[in-house]
Protein backbone atom coordinates (compact mmCIF):
# COMPACT_ATOMS: atom_id res chain seq x y z
CA UNK A 1 0.00 0.00 0.00
CA UNK A 2 1.19 3.62 -0.90
CA UNK A 3 2.98 5.72 1.80
CA UNK A 4 -0.43 8.63 1.62
CA UNK A 5 1.36 11.92 2.50
CA UNK A 6 4.86 12.93 0.75
CA UNK A 7 6.47 16.23 1.06
CA UNK A 8 9.20 16.04 -2.06
CA UNK A 9 11.77 18.74 -2.93
CA UNK A 10 12.12 20.42 -6.22
CA UNK A 11 15.42 18.65 -6.68
CA UNK A 12 16.71 15.08 -6.37
CA UNK A 13 16.82 14.67 -2.27
CA UNK A 14 19.42 14.13 0.07
CA UNK A 15 17.28 11.46 1.57
CA UNK A 16 13.93 10.44 2.65
CA UNK A 17 13.05 10.54 6.07
CA UNK A 18 10.14 8.51 7.23
CA UNK A 19 7.90 10.25 9.48
CA UNK A 20 5.73 8.84 12.38
CA UNK A 21 3.15 11.03 13.97
CA UNK A 22 3.07 11.02 17.99
CA UNK A 23 0.67 9.49 20.59
CA UNK A 24 -2.28 11.77 20.36
CA UNK A 25 -2.31 13.93 17.06
CA UNK A 26 -2.51 12.58 13.03
CA UNK A 27 0.15 13.11 10.21
CA UNK A 28 -1.49 16.00 8.88
CA UNK A 29 -1.08 17.95 12.54
CA UNK A 30 0.17 21.54 12.49
CA UNK A 31 3.72 20.04 13.42
CA UNK A 32 4.09 17.40 11.13
CA UNK A 33 2.59 19.22 8.41
CA UNK A 34 5.90 22.48 9.21
CA UNK A 35 8.49 20.33 9.95
CA UNK A 36 7.83 17.88 6.90
CA UNK A 37 7.41 21.60 4.58
CA UNK A 38 10.59 23.12 6.26
CA UNK A 39 12.51 19.56 5.37
CA UNK A 40 11.48 19.71 1.77
CA UNK A 41 12.63 23.30 1.40
CA UNK A 42 16.09 21.75 2.72
CA UNK A 43 16.30 19.00 0.30
CA UNK A 44 15.17 16.46 2.43
CA UNK A 45 12.00 14.45 0.87
CA UNK A 46 9.50 13.31 4.55
CA UNK A 47 6.67 10.35 3.77
CA UNK A 48 4.32 10.57 6.06
CA UNK A 49 1.84 7.62 7.39
CA UNK A 50 -0.49 6.87 10.36
CA UNK A 51 -0.87 3.79 12.53
CA UNK A 52 -3.76 2.00 12.45
CA UNK A 53 -5.46 3.33 15.09
CA UNK A 54 -5.05 6.66 14.11
CA UNK A 55 -6.44 6.15 10.95
CA UNK A 56 -9.28 4.65 12.09
CA UNK A 57 -10.52 7.94 13.33
CA UNK A 58 -10.66 9.14 10.20
CA UNK A 59 -13.69 6.54 9.55
CA UNK A 60 -15.32 6.98 12.56
CA UNK A 61 -14.50 9.96 14.24
CA UNK A 62 -13.77 8.12 17.32
CA UNK A 63 -10.69 8.93 19.28
CA UNK A 64 -8.38 6.18 20.59
CA UNK A 65 -5.92 6.28 23.04
CA UNK A 66 -2.32 4.60 21.67
CA UNK A 67 -1.63 1.08 21.91
CA UNK A 68 1.63 0.20 23.59
CA UNK A 69 4.29 1.50 21.64
CA UNK A 70 6.11 -1.92 21.17
CA UNK A 71 2.93 -3.38 19.50
CA UNK A 72 3.05 -0.55 16.84
CA UNK A 73 6.71 -1.83 15.59
CA UNK A 74 5.25 -4.18 13.00
CA UNK A 75 2.93 -0.90 11.36
CA UNK A 76 6.11 0.96 11.30
CA UNK A 77 8.53 -2.14 9.42
CA UNK A 78 5.39 -2.48 7.22
CA UNK A 79 5.49 1.40 6.23
CA UNK A 80 9.44 1.06 5.80
CA UNK A 81 8.85 -1.78 3.81
CA UNK A 82 6.59 0.45 1.48
CA UNK A 83 8.67 3.20 1.61
CA UNK A 84 11.72 1.09 -0.24
CA UNK A 85 9.46 0.63 -2.72
CA UNK A 86 8.60 4.11 -3.79
CA UNK A 87 12.19 5.94 -2.64
CA UNK A 88 15.61 6.17 -4.47
CA UNK A 89 18.68 6.93 -2.05
CA UNK A 90 19.55 6.68 1.31
CA UNK A 91 16.86 7.01 4.30
CA UNK A 92 16.07 7.71 7.86
CA UNK A 93 13.34 6.61 10.23
CA UNK A 94 11.78 8.85 12.46
CA UNK A 95 8.73 10.63 14.16
CA UNK A 96 7.13 12.74 16.41
CA UNK A 97 7.46 11.54 20.51
CA UNK A 98 5.92 8.19 20.10
CA UNK A 99 6.77 7.90 16.70
CA UNK A 100 10.57 8.26 17.29
CA UNK A 101 10.67 5.78 19.79
CA UNK A 102 8.90 3.31 17.35
CA UNK A 103 11.52 4.06 15.19
CA UNK A 104 14.42 3.76 17.51
CA UNK A 105 12.73 0.45 18.71
CA UNK A 106 12.68 -0.50 14.90
CA UNK A 107 16.16 0.37 14.72
CA UNK A 108 17.51 -2.06 17.49
CA UNK A 109 16.29 -4.71 15.09
CA UNK A 110 18.84 -6.83 13.37
CA UNK A 111 16.30 -6.73 9.97
CA UNK A 112 16.82 -3.24 9.27
CA UNK A 113 18.01 -2.51 5.85
CA UNK A 114 21.29 -1.24 4.91
CA UNK A 115 19.68 1.42 3.33
CA UNK A 116 18.07 3.20 6.49
CA UNK A 117 21.16 5.22 7.38
CA UNK A 118 20.08 6.77 10.73
CA UNK A 119 17.28 7.26 13.50
CA UNK A 120 15.18 10.93 14.09
CA UNK A 121 13.65 11.64 16.92
CA UNK A 122 11.47 14.91 17.36
CA UNK A 123 10.75 15.35 21.30
CA UNK A 124 11.64 11.77 22.40
CA UNK A 125 9.20 10.55 25.45
CA UNK A 126 12.02 9.82 27.88
CA UNK A 127 9.69 9.49 30.29
CA UNK A 128 5.79 10.15 31.16
CA UNK A 129 4.49 13.43 30.77
CA UNK A 130 6.01 15.27 34.19
CA UNK A 131 7.06 12.18 35.92
CA UNK A 132 11.19 12.13 35.88
CA UNK A 133 11.08 9.71 38.82
CA UNK A 134 9.18 6.90 36.39
CA UNK A 135 11.32 4.54 34.83
CA UNK A 136 13.24 6.27 31.69
CA UNK A 137 13.08 4.96 28.09
CA UNK A 138 16.69 4.88 27.30
CA UNK A 139 16.94 1.21 25.93
CA UNK A 140 15.64 2.17 22.50
CA UNK A 141 18.18 4.29 22.09
CA UNK A 142 21.12 2.27 23.39
CA UNK A 143 20.34 -0.74 21.29
CA UNK A 144 19.84 1.09 18.36
CA UNK A 145 21.95 0.44 15.26
CA UNK A 146 22.24 3.24 13.54
CA UNK A 147 23.22 7.17 14.75
CA UNK A 148 20.56 8.74 16.09
CA UNK A 149 19.29 12.64 16.12
CA UNK A 150 17.28 13.36 18.64
CA UNK A 151 15.61 17.12 19.11
CA UNK A 152 14.05 18.66 22.09
CA UNK A 153 12.99 21.40 23.62
CA UNK A 154 14.91 22.81 27.17
CA UNK A 155 11.31 22.65 28.66
CA UNK A 156 9.77 19.18 27.54
CA UNK A 157 7.42 17.93 29.86
CA UNK A 158 8.73 14.58 28.40
CA UNK A 159 12.53 15.04 29.63
CA UNK A 160 13.42 18.42 29.88
CA UNK A 161 17.28 20.16 29.15
CA UNK A 162 18.32 20.39 32.96
CA UNK A 163 16.78 16.39 33.79
CA UNK A 164 18.52 14.72 30.87
CA UNK A 165 21.78 16.83 31.75
CA UNK A 166 21.76 13.71 34.55
CA UNK A 167 21.80 11.34 32.05
CA UNK A 168 24.42 9.81 29.76
CA UNK A 169 23.59 8.70 26.38
CA UNK A 170 25.65 6.84 24.10
CA UNK A 171 28.23 8.44 22.01
CA UNK A 172 26.10 7.00 18.60
CA UNK A 173 23.06 9.29 20.00
CA UNK A 174 23.50 13.24 19.29
CA UNK A 175 20.90 15.55 21.41
CA UNK A 176 20.00 18.93 20.02
CA UNK A 177 17.92 21.78 22.04
CA UNK A 178 15.10 24.06 20.85
CA UNK A 179 15.66 27.13 22.96
CA UNK A 180 12.48 27.64 25.56
CA UNK A 181 10.91 24.66 23.79
CA UNK A 182 8.04 22.71 24.90
CA UNK A 183 6.81 19.09 23.50
CA UNK A 184 6.47 20.83 20.19
CA UNK A 185 8.99 23.11 20.26
CA UNK A 186 6.88 26.18 21.06
CA UNK A 187 8.50 28.56 23.39
CA UNK A 188 7.15 30.86 25.49
CA UNK A 189 5.26 34.40 24.77
CA UNK A 190 7.68 36.07 26.83
CA UNK A 191 11.11 33.86 25.06
CA UNK A 192 13.22 35.81 22.82
CA UNK A 193 12.83 32.43 20.35
CA UNK A 194 9.61 31.48 18.00
CA UNK A 195 8.12 28.26 16.99
CA UNK A 196 8.50 28.91 13.80
CA UNK A 197 12.47 29.31 14.03
CA UNK A 198 12.52 26.87 16.27
CA UNK A 199 11.31 24.55 13.42
CA UNK A 200 13.37 25.70 11.11
CA UNK A 201 16.53 24.96 13.42
CA UNK A 202 15.55 21.80 14.09
CA UNK A 203 15.01 21.28 10.35
CA UNK A 204 18.41 22.38 9.61
CA UNK A 205 19.87 19.59 12.44
CA UNK A 206 17.93 16.84 10.54
CA UNK A 207 19.56 18.02 6.94
CA UNK A 208 23.20 17.36 8.91
CA UNK A 209 22.21 14.98 9.89
CA UNK A 210 21.40 13.45 6.57
CA UNK A 211 24.66 15.19 5.20
CA UNK A 212 26.56 13.22 7.57
CA UNK A 213 25.12 9.93 7.83
CA UNK A 214 23.47 9.72 4.15
CA UNK A 215 25.21 11.90 1.65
Amino acid sequence: MPLPLWSRPAAAPIATLLLAHGAGAPMDSPFMTKIAAALAERGVAVARFEFSYMAMRRTDGKRRPAPKAETLIGEYQTALQSLLKEAEGPLLIGGKSMGGRIAAMLGGGSSLPGRVKGICCLGYPFHPTGRPDAPWRLQPLEEAKRPVLVLQGDRDAFGSRSELETVTLPSSVSLRYLEDGNHDFAPRGKSPATLDGNLAEAADHIFAFAAQHAG
